[in-house]
């Protein structure tokens, strides 16, 4: 498990996640991610500018992930990634490999190899991680009530610049996650909350205490 922060250099930057993954690939290992931290295309930058956004740099990992063997077999490196359902780019990403998918599929009817490490892959991007989109109590509370408010929403929030906030409706959000899903098995759900309030030992202490 690997942790990022919203910085091009340094420790646990986007560059050192690069290097890292690179590192326990060719070892054989896999990596996984909350990419929830970093800001989204279109968030101020202190230089000034703006962000590029969290998504290119999903796809370079994705190819950089593609690129190493892993432990120098032929079997691909292990790669899961995790994002918040209240990021800005979360659309995005949930159909990210859904609409990658279906140029494959394009591709294939053309008459390219449709294998796994074949042409008409090799040509898409998103191929080298599981995906998974962190739900919280909120959203779900949201989904199990939209017979009620069927027009509810969710507010997505800038990382770092709240100028990039947007309320989009819960019921879209829902489809196209399900949609996707049953499209190409990605993403998965992870709920967050849950697993935190479920977990054996949520303050983090090494051990039991007693008398």
């Amino acid at each position: 498990i690997l942790s990022i922060e919203d910085k091009l250099l340094g420790p646990h930057s986007i560059s050192e996640e690069y290097v890292t993954e690179t590192k326990l690939f060719k070892g054989g290992s896999g990596t996984g991610t909350n990419f929830s931290g970093i800001r989204a295309a279109g968030e101020r930058l202190s230089g000034g500018g703006a962000s590029s956004g969290l998504m290119s740099f999903l796809k370079g990992l994705d190819r950089n992930a593609g690129a190493i063997k892993s432990g120098g077999t032929t079997r691909r490196a292990a790669k899961m990634v995790c994002l918040d359902i209240d990021h800005p780019e979360i659309e995005t990403f949930i159909l990210w490999k859904a609409r990658e998918e279906d140029k494959a599929r394009a591709l294939v009817k053309m008459g390219y190899d449709a294998d796994i490490d074949g042409e008409a892959y090799q040509t898409v991007s998103g191929q080298n991680s599981n995906n998974s989109v962190r739900l919280s109590n909120e959203f779900m509370r949201k989904v199990a009530g939209l017979d009620e408010e069927p027009e509810a929403t969710l507010t997505l929030r800038g990382r770092i610049d709240r100028s990039v906030d947007r309320d989009v409706r819960v019921d879209h959000l829902w489809r196209i996650f399900n949609e996707s899903a049953w499209k190409c098995a990605d993403p998965a759900p992870q709920f967050d909350d849950t697993f935190n309030e479920w977990h054996t030992c949520p303050a983090g202490e090494d051990g039991q205490t007693g008398a």
